[in-house]
């Protein structure tokens, strides 16, 4: 085989010919080192001399990584959301700490693999090494498709797993918390009667339809049918930086979560009183009123939508002066929701697509968790019965 093989220092390095540029008509060579042995350095040019035969060699381009994933990142956020694109920085960011100025045809499957595997050492959660790990498979794929690579090197790697502990399979299907019958009664009373301006209408929404707080927060009035007393589902809440008036508004994750829900009349009543509210807000403010419609507003920024951690907060509160667990968040409603429907008898199917889930693993245990409980009182009242023969 042509080439020349030396050793520099305790490795080897091949220096081949790969034929004449066709731009400039100079011989063209390549240079390899870094082979512990002679004959892995000779193995690595029969591989190349190899291709230059079949004609399936080329010349990987010399990009950082760093670059690299800014570009593929340019091209990726025209087709996503806002959201999803934050997600994918961070996960970029995450990466660089290994391989920020490393060339993206000097990264070995060995060295990403061990990138994933230090991650794990540093305490990286399991499901934020594989998203980092769904971002560099991205990464890397569009390298190959651009000739900048040859081999991608997250192809076979491997997401370090945690033995799984005896604590973590006993809750693994734990219950998630949330407010019983008598509790939930108790939240509204004392929303009703201790809250503060919105708190009521606010709850008493999210509790008896179920939407997540970032699907209430941008509830408008063109929403609400008054009529067939239902609220339309379209988009969600968008404000990483919870600044009032740089918020956004995003279309819903899955098709599956836009919707149309039929709710109490109560609820309907309780939003058409914030909607007349509003309109006095904005006669009164009509130079800097935000008029997009928005049901649930800021007081000091009038027009507004609330935000998430608004209603945390406000949550949090009234959990403490009803004397209930304060450890529950907006999302434990709609557990609530979810349990109240299966006692009511409502079936799986009907309470996933009102909650505008195509699968999901929690709420299938509410609602097994209620059902059989009321299976078990069904069964205790036979038995009461009988023995009463």
């Amino acid at each position: 085989m042509q080439g020349h093989f030396y050793k520099r220092g305790a490795t080897w390095t091949y220096l081949i010919d790969i034929g004449t540029n066709p731009a400039t008509g100079k011989r063209q060579q390549k240079k390899k080192g870094g082979f512990k042995t002679k004959k892995e350095a000779q193995a690595a040019a029969a591989e190349l001399q190899k291709d230059l035969n079949d004609g399936t060699y080329f010349e990987e381009r010399d990009v950082v990584f760093r670059l690299f994933a800014m570009e593929w990142l340019d091209g990726y956020r025209e087709s996503v959301k806002e959201s999803t694109v934050r997600v994918r920085e961070h996960e970029i960011g995450c990466l660089k700490h290994y391989f920020k100025e490393v060339k993206i045809s000097g990264i070995t499957k060995r060295a990403y693999q061990n990138a994933l595997i230090d991650m794990k050492k540093r305490g990286y959660a399991e499901n934020t090494i594989a998203g980092v790990h769904g971002t560099a498979r991205m990464i890397f794929k569009k390298a190959v498709e651009f000739d900048m690579l040859k081999i991608d090197p997250t192809q076979y790697a491997k997401v370090p797993k945690t033995q799984q502990t005896v604590e973590d399979i006993e809750n693994k299907d734990a219950i998630p918390k949330y407010l019983e019958k008598k509790e939930l009664a108790l939240f509204l009373k004392t929303a009703q009667e201790k809250g503060l301006p919105g708190d009521y209408e606010m709850f008493l929404t999210l509790s008896y339809s179920g939407i997540r707080a970032g699907e209430l927060c941008p509830l408008k009035n063109s929403d609400i049918n008054s009529t067939d007393n239902t609220i339309s589902i379209t988009k969600t809440y968008y404000n990483p930086i919870n600044s009032i008036t740089q918020y956004k508004l995003q279309t819903p994750k899955t098709t599956s979560s836009i919707r149309t829900i039929e709710v109490d009349n109560i609820v309907i009543k309780a939003m058409e009183r914030l909607i007349a509210q509003q309109k006095e807000v904005k006669m009164k403010h009509r130079k800097t009123y935000h008029d997009k419609g928005f049901i649930f507003t800021n007081e000091r920024y009038h027009g507004y939508p609330i935000y998430i951690k608004f209603i945390e907060n406000r949550m949090s509160r009234l959990l403490k002066l009803a004397g209930l667990n304060e450890e529950l968040t907006p999302h434990s409603l709609r557990h609530t929701h979810t349990s109240l429907l299966a006692e009511a008898g409502a079936s799986l199917e009907a309470i996933m697509e009102r909650l505008g889930h195509c699968d999901d693993d929690v709420t299938k245990r509410v609602y097994l968790h209620v059902t059989q409980t009321v299976k078990k009182d069904t069964s205790q009242k036979f038995s009461q019965l009988m023995g009463s023969i």
